[in-house]
């Protein structure tokens, strides 16, 4: 139950649901007064217009958005460790009418877990994911899908490890550190979304994890191109994707300060 509601009740506070909540605060204030609008109707729309726009806004998005990414930035080459950690949350299970299992936008973890393994970083890949049947379509556990592509980009079976039962990332730590200390193994290299980096990498390190963060998957990047006056006036306009970027941004701020709470980071 507690699994249901850390993922529902953060809905209420991303852009889009405030937004809809506004939206009906003011619509019953205006049917309530039989159409004639009120401070309140007037206040609730000026807010939820407010809101959407400004979360839809591309220079709010990457302004949010690099406040988290850039935190755990590498500086210089990653070093030798024990052990490649990638987390879940970037594949699509193999379900009609698909015909393998698939990479969704986090997809990159995987595929940069594998290319690190294959650059010798590592001896072993360690893939970390259930699946909440619930959430989403069903479908093996999404550490089978890693370990699947894995395989696919070279990584021998003998190297990777599973762990198939966590559904959020502070399970996925817990397990991931049975195995470390199951084999002896200390020192790991992090792979996951750099907006997802903090948050993990704090809970990992909580758990006496020796950590090195190895992101991917950035969705703000430094542009080395000159977009101009009109390409500036366009990043202004809502964009769907821009929408998308800030309420990742806020749900890893929220699941931060939830896991702060819990005592998990």
């Amino acid at each position: 139950m507690s699994l249901v509601l850390s993922k529902i009740l953060p809905l209420f506070v991303y852009p889009l649901g405030l937004t809809t909540i506004l939206s009906i605060v003011a619509l019953v204030s205006l049917w309530r007064r039989k159409g004639r609008p009120s401070k309140t109707s007037i206040l609730s729309l000026i807010a939820a217009i407010a809101i959407l726009f400004l979360s839809s806004s591309q220079h709010f998005s990457d302004l949010l958005v690099r406040s988290i990414e850039q935190q755990n930035i590498p500086q210089g080459e990653l070093p030798v460790v024990e052990a490649i950690v990638v987390l879940g949350g970037g594949t699509k299970p193999m379900i009609p009418p698909r015909r393998w299992v698939e990479v969704a936008e986090a997809g990159d973890r995987i595929l940069y877990g594998a290319k690190l393994f294959r650059d010798r970083k590592a001896p072993v890949l360690i893939v970390s994911g259930g699946r909440a049947e619930w959430l989403g379509e069903g479908g093996q556990a999404e550490s089978l899908d890693m370990a699947e592509i894995a395989e696919a980009m070279g990584v021998p079976a003998s190297a990777i490890v599973q762990d198939s039962t966590s559904l959020n990332t502070y399970e996925n730590a817990v397990n991931v550190r049975q195995i470390l200390q199951k084999n002896g193994w200390k020192r790991i290299l992090l792979v996951t979304s750099a907006v997802h980096m903090p948050r993990a990498l704090a809970i990992f390190q909580k758990l006496g994890i020796d950590s090195i963060a190895a992101p991917t998957d950035f969705i703000s990047v430094n542009s080395t191109n000159d977009k101009g006056v009109g390409g500036m006036l366009v990043d202004l306009l809502p964009n769907a994707y821009a929408l998308k970027n800030t309420t990742d941004a806020i749900k890893e701020y929220i699941g931060i300060f939830y896991y702060k709470l819990k005592g998990w980071a």
